[in-house]
């Protein structure tokens, strides 16, 4: 079960995010990077997704401490991208909405780059380029 930060004591309750929510949050702001093919989950979540289940958080862990947020990030990224530009726009872009949205700070984002995804257009380029 997902934790749960308490991130504010207001005068008529308190305010508590879900460790989820934030993986929501990461998950939506990484996919708005153009080059990230998408999130690798590992074998658990892409069982689940193969019997149905959409998992908005795979390939995401959260760890929260002191109200600092450790985000660890698994991408699989296209052909061609540069990978430490991508990863510093993801890293910057997932920062950004986490401390926006929830007004926790960020730590650190760490990003692990499970895969290259080569469409068949690329392919095909490459192909042709040899002959």
């Amino acid at each position: 079960m997902a934790e749960n930060t308490n991130i504010d004591s207001l005068e008529y309750g308190n305010v508590n995010i879900s460790d989820d929510v934030i993986g929501i949050i990461t998950s939506i702001a990484a996919s708005e990077i153009k080059g990230v093919s998408g999130l690798y989950g590992g074998f658990t979540d892409n069982l689940g997704e193969k019997l149905g289940i959409k998992n908005l958080k795979k390939g995401i862990k959260i760890d929260i401490q002191d109200e600092k947020v450790n985000v660890l990030l698994n991408i699989v990224v296209d052909y061609g991208i540069k990978i430490p530009d991508i990863s510093w726009k993801i890293q910057e872009n997932v920062k950004n909405a986490i401390e926006s949205m929830t007004g926790l700070l960020v730590n650190e984002v760490n990003i692990h780059v499970h895969g290259i995804n080569i469409s068949k257009k690329t392919v095909k380029d490459t192909l042709e380029e040899e002959l």
